[in-house]
């Protein structure tokens, strides 16, 4: 275990800017990645789904991981390296490492249901490439559950170092600080971060800050401290929107908040449609509210 685990804090997973023919923009997703960090964010993690990674060409996905670290430095860039595959998995872990990474996010196997030994190899061969590893489970998106048990398996075999936790079930942060007090625990959904950061997470793969940072961060450094008094009320304020990251349009969610708030958030590639015209007017109502509040 190395002491310094740069998977710690508000990592953002970013949205990933697109010009209006849907190429990637990445003079804005240099620039977005710097203002981040600028806003208090501890780092990014380009190529998760938020990120679009699944419809990027494997040179755009490399191009993204090698803008970030230019623009904040390795140590606050942990990628995503999800794969169909195992070995194609690692050879993005590896390619984070090149380019100066300091861990990788890893969903497991995604192209069907995983049993528990697919489960196992496909983390060890990843965790081979030699960088830490944070496990990202998502069982509503992937439908394998990297339940508790088999989450301290992952970490006492040294293939884990920490887990980003999605399946919304505030429960297991429990469990898992029982069976493996050392894997860390990082907020996997925004609309769950007060009960999770209670819980004793040690991190946030965030959305919402692509286009509320400052507030984000207030409210997830409020919360790990047991600010309560602060926590509570600002929490109340931004669940309108911190809910979205659970809804599968969350990708133009959040874009359309970003291009509310004056940051440029643009087009989804397809198959992503854009938000229905009630869809629209609720996350709009919600973002000119948080604006009008003094959150944006």
């Amino acid at each position: 275990m190395t002491e310094h685990r740069p998977w710690r804090g508000v990592l953002v997973a970013t949205a990933l800017p697109l010009n209006d023919d849907l190429s990637v923009n990445y003079d804005r997703y240099a620039e977005h990645c710097a203002w981040l960090v600028e806003n208090g964010c501890d780092g990014v993690v380009p190529n998760g789904s938020l990120g679009e990674y699944q419809v990027l060409t494997p040179d755009e996905r490399a191009r993204v991981v090698e803008t970030a670290v230019a623009a904040i430095g390795g140590e606050r860039v942990m990628p995503g390296v999800a794969a169909y595959g195992s070995a194609e998995s690692r050879r993005w872990a590896e390619q984070a490492g090149e380019a100066g990474c300091g861990a990788v996010m890893l969903l497991p196997p995604n192209a069907y249901r995983a049993d528990e030994r697919s489960v196992l190899a496909h983390y060890a061969e990843v965790a081979r490439s030699g960088l830490p590893v944070v496990a990202y489970n998502n069982p509503i998106d992937t439908k394998v559950d990297l339940v508790p048990e088999l989450l301290a398996r992952l970490h006492g075999e040294g293939h884990i170092q920490g887990v980003k936790e999605f399946s919304g079930d505030v429960r297991r942060a429990y469990r898992i600080a029982e069976l493996a007090p050392e894997l860390d625990l990082l907020i996997g959904a925004d609309d769950v971060l007060l009960e999770l950061a209670v819980a004793g997470a040690k991190g946030w793969v965030a959305g919402y800050p692509n286009a509320l940072p400052r507030a984000s961060v207030e409210l997830y450094r409020a919360a790990v401290d047991g600010d309560l008094d602060t926590a509570l009320p600002l929490y109340r304020q931004l669940h309108p929107l911190l809910r979205w990251d659970s809804q599968v349009e969350f990708v133009q969610a959040i874009k359309l908040s970003m291009d509310i708030v004056g940051r440029h958030g643009g087009p989804c590639r397809p198959p992503r449609a854009t938000l229905s015209p009630g869809q629209e007017a609720v996350v709009r109502a919600a973002t000119e509210e948080a604006v009008a509040a003094g959150l944006a």
